[in-house]
């Protein structure tokens, strides 16, 4: 604590704000009331009920399609209607393959049989249940293949440049890779690009295990035999159900063929755990892996390839299953079309106490706390809907489809969705639409951090400013009044709202003290999170308390409160990001070119490996960004321009329904007829998932990937894309009065 005490001026800012009683958005009388509301909110939320709902539904086990998933379906609607909102369950069906035959063995130079199971543990009360799904990757191929094996570091493209410079072909093999540094999906995508005929996966204790501290059950870290289940569906092509892309999977939905779908993996992949990972590696000859290639195993690392075969099977069943979204509604007293949306997944690969029921529990306290204001007479102006979603983990299936479902609805009544998924002790996070960020500030300013007694706010800013290393950076973030929101990439349920529809949207959280390797193991549970993730279930209360007073103020505001001058202030900052890029990309390539020319071209100083000269780099060219720089000039004026408007309408008694219908249908301005090159679903021209990041976020992705994929001629065409669409946008907001 004593830390954040000699931040002083760093807090004070806050401090000031916080002695403030009037809400953006909000009258002096209107102000008071929502208070009086919040107050009276915050009472209803209990640490004590939360740890009890997070210990009831990850009790067994839950993954989509499965019994368990229907029957916590069925409770959390019970509970929804407990509450007094108006709640049921809207069933799609998906396609959900699990696993029939998993099978792993080195064949040679010696004989190893892959466990592929991690035990059941007397400290952990739900690791031995039943009907826990198997290790596994869903979205593989079935696949039965043998072939040498080669380390490929973490599987990213980057890696298997440097393979090429060794002259490691990892074509016809099999590779194994490192958890981390992207989403898992990206790894086998990555291999089967480079011609690979299997990928398997584990996590290094390097990364997560004895060597980041002790591990479960008595330390939190990932023990030898944890494995960490998850998708590895091409989710950056597009989410949901890979037979039904673009529209809802109902039950006489239109389907795609299993072997057109283009998200399904091509190759088998199997995750595994470092104690069946050693012996495979070990066997493993050629180069040295050093550096940030080896890890923390007691072996020598090699790449391979050589003496090392492995052989991979997998099979699975891939069945139709349903997925059981539950949709809660508080009908709006004044504005019953206009919906504040709150989001966050019920299913999980097993368990699931930390991820998602951690922040599902939460906002079910969230739920709890409005039909206690309901039984005293309150009613919110605006429809609020909370969704709790099935289907999450495997590819944001249950979300997705709702999403392309009621496609044209959201986008005429969806205000915000405000998402938030696993939940625990630390840091505040946020990220989202960048016209909400002073929104956000307002919120966390006036809400305390359970362990520190400062504001969230205050504590998210100095965990921020410690984490930097640059005296400019430090110096113009301890200068910069507000935080900002993060580009939001995937991983979550707010994929669908934001990239596909353009719905404003926000992602929340508390975590950055909760580390471990539990995640989607069967270690995953009420034991582990009451342990080392959020003990006294405090976190859980502080994220009902943020995200619930998101969802009132928008739910009653009378002026929505948007600031679309962050938001120009942001696309302006990735603006100069790419221009910067392709500069320093042209300086970097000029200097590779002259040292391939003059044959002193290395990569390592390993002196045992024979490097096989790169070609020369074709030339970065003068890309043309006035067109961009045009249309933001365009939109700091119009944004200025209307923080005037809605300054003057917030201080009338006027009728705002106008105003705020355009404010909350903004963002779709930016949308893309198109979507962007090769993934039309993704429609947003400023925020993707990456191509080759997966959830890491791409912001102006058409402009961005195009320039480090070196495609000169699309990188100009998507700056006139993205500028197209920032003029919409500044033509929309200055034409509103």
């Amino acid at each position: 604590m004593k830390k954040y005490f000699t931040l002083g001026l760093l807090l004070l800012p806050s401090l000031l704000q916080a002695q403030q009683k009037n809400i953006t958005g909000f009258t002096s009388t209107s102000s008071a009331q929502q208070l009086k509301t919040e107050q009276a909110f915050d009472q209803s939320l209990s640490a004590t009920t939360i740890g009890e709902t997070i210990k009831e539904l990850s009790a067994f086990p839950h993954n989509v399609g499965s019994p368990g998933s229907k029957a916590v379906a069925e409770k959390i609607l019970a509970k929804y209607k407990s509450f007094g909102l108006d709640a049921k369950i809207e069933t799609y069906y998906v396609l959900y393959p699990t696993p029939k035959t998993r099978l792993l063995e080195l064949t040679g130079p010696t004989k190893y049989t892959a466990l592929l199971k991690e035990p059941g543990l007397p400290e952990d009360a739900t690791s031995g249940q039943a009907n826990q799904l198997s290790t596994y990757n869903a979205w593989s191929a079935d696949g039965d293949v043998s072939g040498e094996l080669v380390f490929v570091n973490y599987g990213l493209p980057d890696d298997y440049d440097k393979l090429a410079a060794m002259g490691i072909d990892v074509k016809g093999k099999i590779v194994i890779a490192k958890y981390g540094r992207s989403w898992r999906g990206i790894k086998p995508k990555v291999a089967y690009e480079h011609g690979a005929i299997g990928c398997l996966i584990y996590s290094d204790p390097r990364d997560d295990g004895y060597t980041a501290g002790d591990v479960y059950p008595k330390g939190a870290y990932k023990s030898e035999f944890g494995v960490q289940r998850g998708s590895v569906m091409d989710m950056v092509v597009y989410p949901g159900d890979p037979l039904t892309p673009g529209i809802g999977a109902t039950k006489d939905a239109k389907r795609l063929d299993r072997k057109d779908a283009t998200t399904i993996m091509k190759i088998p992949v199997l995750p595994i755990s470092y104690h069946d990972a050693q012996p495979l590696l070990a066997a493993l000859d050629g180069p040295v892996a050093t550096g940030d290639w080896s890890g923390s195993l007691p072996i020598t690392y090699h790449i391979g390839p050589g003496k090392a075969i492995v052989h991979l099977k997998t099979e699975f069943n891939w069945d139709i299953v349903p997925a059981y979204d539950v949709i809660a509604k508080i009908k709006g007293s004044q504005f019953p079309d206009e919906w504040v949306m709150r989001g966050n997944h019920h299913d999980a690969w097993v368990n699931g106490a930390n991820d998602p029921i951690s922040g599902q529990s939460a906002m079910l306290d969230e739920a709890k706390a409005l039909g206690d204001l309901l039984k005293t007479g309150w009613r919110p102006k605006r429809t609020i809907v909370y969704c709790s979603w099935d289907g999450e983990e495997p590819g944001l299936l249950g979300s997705t489809e709702f999403a392309e479902g009621h496609d044209k609805e959201l986008q005429q009544k969806a205000v915000i969705y405000i998402n938030s998924d696993s939940n625990g002790r630390g840091f505040f996070g946020e990220g989202g639409s960048q016209a909400l960020e002073n929104f956000m500030d307002e919120i966390t300013q006036n809400i305390t951090d359970p362990q520190t007694n400062v504001s969230v706010f205050d504590r998210a800013k100095a965990g921020e400013l410690v984490k930097i290393s640059s005296a400019k950076e430090k110096k113009e973030l301890f200068e910069r009044k507000g935080r900002r929101l993060e580009g939001l990439g995937s991983g979550s349920d707010y994929s669908s709202f934001l990239q596909h529809l353009g719905i404003t949207t926000l992602d929340l959280g508390f975590g950055g003290e909760d580390g471990g390797g539990e995640y989607h193991s069967i270690y995953d549970s009420f034991d582990d999170y009451r342990r080392f993730k959020d003990p006294d279930f405090k976190y859980g209360v502080a994220l009902a308390q943020t995200a619930g007073r998101a969802v009132l103020r928008m739910a009653d505001a009378d002026v929505l409160p948007f600031d679309f001058r962050n938001l120009y202030a942001t696309i302006d900052r990735y603006t100069t990001e790419l221009v910067d890029l392709s500069n320093n990309m042209r300086d970097a390539t000029a200097i590779d070119n002259q040292l391939i020319k003059a044959n002193d071209y290395t990569l390592a100083s390993d002196p045992t490996i024979k490097y096989v000269q790169p070609a020369a780099k074709s030339e970065v060219p003068n890309l043309d960004f006035t067109a961009l720089k045009v249309a933001l000039d365009s939109l700091k004026k119009s944004t200025s321009h209307l923080a005037d408007v809605w300054a003057k309408e917030s201080q009338s008694d006027a009728n705002h329904d106008k105003l705020n219908k355009a404010l909350y249908q903004a963002e779709q301005q930016l949308l893309s007829t198109d979507g962007l090159p090769r993934r039309p679903w993704y429609r947003h021209t400023i925020y993707a998932p990456g191509f080759y990041t997966g959830y890491g976020v791409k912001t102006l992705p058409g402009i961005r990937e195009a320039i480090e994929q070196r495609n000169w001629t699309e990188a100009q065409q998507q700056i006139g894309v993205v500028a197209a669409s920032v003029n919409r946008l500044a033509l929309y907001l200055g034409s509103l009065n």
